[in-house]
């Protein structure tokens, strides 16, 4: 079974139809369904996409994927170490780095072995991670 990292970039894209990667992001994601891959996300990327959904797309939306999405999930709740780890690469990229959410994730994804990602995002190609779809 092929263990995939879930980013917010993916979520959105998956959500919003007038999203540039929508299309993409859906047959990405029937795949993974397909293959039923593991999907791991961080608890501060929920938190991300919960704020980004309520705010862009409304509170019904965030009920179903409160509901319908997030169960599909298998969610590693980033601690006092990873969050540590996290900072210390936003510090060392710079400006042009990733947020504290993706490298909470870069750290994640390492501990857990997951190369794949279901993500958006430059910065994961950047860290060494390989997109799905």
């Amino acid at each position: 079974m092929t263990t995939v990292l879930v980013d917010t970039s993916a979520v959105l894209a998956l959500l919003v139809p007038t999203d540039a990667q929508h299309a993409k992001a859906r047959r990405a994601f029937a795949k993974l369904a397909e293959t039923e891959s593991r999907l791991l996300t961080t608890s501060y990327t929920l938190v991300e996409c919960y704020a980004l959904i309520d705010k862009r797309i409304g509170r019904d939306a965030l009920r179903r994927f409160r509901s319908e999405f997030v169960p599909l999930l298998e969610v590693i709740w980033v601690g006092a170490d990873e969050h540590e780890r996290a900072l210390d690469i936003v510090e060392a990229a710079g400006a042009s780095g990733p947020s504290l959410v993706d490298a909470a994730s870069f750290v994640v994804a390492r501990k857990h072995h997951v190369d794949q990602v279901f993500a958006y995002d430059a910065h994961f190609s950047k860290a060494g991670f390989v997109p799905v779809g």
